[in-house]
Order: C-alpha cells, then structure tokens, then sequence
C-alpha cells in the first residue's frame, strides 16, 4: 500500500485526484495540503465525501506536509511544482505535476510556454526537466515506469487531440499541414477560483472563443504530433467555453493523403488504440456526446471521412476534469508503481 500527498487538496484537480485514491486498492491518502482553508476538513468544502474523506487540510509548512510519501500530487498553478518538487523527490518520493511546469524537458521550450501564459520564463528548476516524462500514457507507456520520478501531467485539451489526432500521423492518413482543432469546454476547465467572465450571469447562455492568439496546450499537440510524424507539426486551434460544467468535445480535421479509404482510416484507428484500455472508438451513427464519458478516465472517439471534401474527421469527448486531469493522474501513478493501469479507473461514470 503506497502512501499518497495531495498539494493543492481544495480546488477541482485535488478533489478529483482524493475521490480517485479513496477507490484504489494499493493507496492511501496520507496528507491533503493547501494554502486556503487550512484546518477544514475536506468533506466541509465538498460535502459529498462525508464520512468518505474527512480529512483535515493542512499548511505546506506543517510537519504533516513536510513527511514524506510515495507519492505526491502538485494540483497546483504554474510555477508552484517547480519550486517545491525538488524537495519532495530528494525525500524519495515521485511527483505528477498537473500544470505546464513538467511538461517540456527543453529548457527553451518551456521559456516559450511561460511566455504564452505570462509567466517568468526562467525555470526555478531547469535541471529536472530533461528527467520529466510527458503524462500521456496512451503515447509514453514505455517511458512510464517503476524508474520514472517526475511526471508533466498533460493539458486537458492536449489530451482531446493527441487521442483524436496521434492515429492520423502514425499511419500517414493526412496531410500534416492541413489539421485543424476545433475545442470545446466547460466552465470548470477554469478552475475553481471565481471570476467575473464565469459569473452565471455572464457564463449562462454564453459561448465564446478565447486565447485566440495563441493556447498554452497548443504547445503539447504540436509537440507530440511532430514527434510521432519525424516532422515539424503546426495546428489550427480554436478554443471555446461552452455553458456546461464539465467535459471537452473537439472536433478534427485534416486533409486525407491521395488513396486513403474510410476503411483504411477505420482500420489505422483500431490499430493505434487496440492497447489503450480507455479509448473507445465508434462510427458516424453513434448517437454520443460529452455526458458519455463523465466521471470517467474514458475517451471516446468518433471517426469518420467526409468523402465529399476528402477530409478526416474525428470528434474526440473527454471529461476535462478526469482524463484531462485527475484521471489521467492516477493513470500515470499505476504506471510508476506497477499497479494495473486501470486500477481504481475502471467504471463507466454517470448517466444521465
């Protein structure tokens, strides 16, 4: 039994990863830290986990936070894991890192991802990113293992696409140049913070793009699609909020290469997922949608030709909050530790 810290316990991503860890059967959670409500039992923010996770959160300073654990979670901001990893990696502990600090192992990289979300592009840590392992096991499976101390949790739309679009470069189905991300997400994909653009009044009835200048996870996709293609990969993406709590739905596209049949596209898909337990992939009459995979760690894939323009297209649902985020978390745990990869993942959700 492995024991679990969990930094940055109170927002949606701390929550989401205790929920996960109370159903697994080789951990335990032995410490929730934050720097707010420190003292309040867990179940006093979220009411929910009542007699489940009655566990007192407390200060980062505290002697409870500072013991060590097998694990620890950073649900935590840019910038906060790459001042505070070191610490807990030379107690001998692993740490999954939900936000971008971990996620590029090139020091200039990283700068120009710290550039788009406004933040010092000087890394408090730039000696530990050549060992972090970017978190999508469904493409770094290999690189996820027992050895492995440091994980880049990936960005949840970068999730949406990778899984949507990784087949197509793989198997050469299209032309590189011609991908287009269209991305849609809910409300709580900003976070638990309050902000006047996700008041109610403002978010109900209310859709709109933002960051159009360029996205953060645009970044990732670009990355891991051009390592996949041994080529320079660029997208057009559009990122939109939707008056909807949870779930990302982004709909893909690329031009196919001259030859390529909807069969061949159909058969390359089933290929490059046959091993990833939580990719589910269906055709054009699947009546599906984002309520489909809430609560799960599940992706589910629409894929399709549109044989009048000769275009792929693939709709790609995640829950933002799950397998674009705690979900593909606790996937990387049970890869560092040898654990069943869909240990305490494995349900269905919720429906309706």
């Amino acid at each position: 039994m492995i024991k679990a810290k969990v930094v940055g316990a109170g927002g949606y991503g701390g929550v989401g990863i205790t929920e996960l860890l109370l159903r697994h059967p080789d951990a335990r959670i032995a410490c929730l830290v934050d720097v707010t409500d420190v003292g309040t039992p867990l179940s006093g923010l979220y009411p929910h986990l009542s007699g489940f996770c009655d566990m007192k959160i407390v200060a980062p300073d505290s002697p409870e936070a500072q013991a060590p654990a097998d694990v620890v979670f950073f649900s935590t901001p840019d910038g906060v894991g790459q001042q505070f990893a070191r610490a807990e990696l030379d107690k001998g502990s692993k740490v999954i890192d939900y936000s971008g600090d971990f996620r590029f192992n090139d020091l200039n990289e990283y700068a120009e991802y710290a550039r788009r979300i406004g933040r010092d592009p000087q890394h408090k840590s730039p000696d530990l990113l050549p060992e972090s392992v970017y978190g999508l096991t469904e493409l770094h499976r290999k690189d996820l293992t027992k050895k492995t101390r440091l994980v880049g949790n990936p960005g949840c739309f970068a999730v949406s696409c990778l899984m949507g679009l990784s087949p197509a470069m793989k198997f050469n189905l299209v032309d590189p140049g011609s991908l287009i991300c269209d991305c849609k997400t809910g409300v709580s994909g900003a976070g638990k913070k309050p902000a006047a653009v996700f008041h109610y009044p403002a978010r109900y009835d209310q859709m709109n793009v933002y960051k159009l200048a360029g996205h953060q996870h645009v970044m990732e996709v670009e990355r891991e699609l051009g390592l996949i293609a041994g080529r320079k990969i660029n997208v057009t993406f559009t990122a939109q909020v939707v008056p909807t709590c949870r779930g990302i739905m982004s709909c893909l596209y690329g031009t196919l290469v001259s030859g390529i049949t909807p069969e061949n596209v159909m058969e390359a898909y089933k290929s490059f997922h046959k091993e990833n337990a939580f990719v589910r992939i269906f055709d054009r009459s699947a009546a599906i949608g984002t309520m489909h995979v809430r609560g799960t760690n599940y992706c589910n894939l629409i894929v399709d030709v549109d044989v009048r323009t000769n275009r792929l297209r693939v709709v790609s649902h995640i829950d933002n909050l799950m397998k674009g985020q705690a979900g593909s978390a606790l996937q990387n745990m049970n890869m560092l530790f040898g654990f069943a990869e869909t240990a305490g993942l494995d349900r269905p959700g919720q429906y309706p």
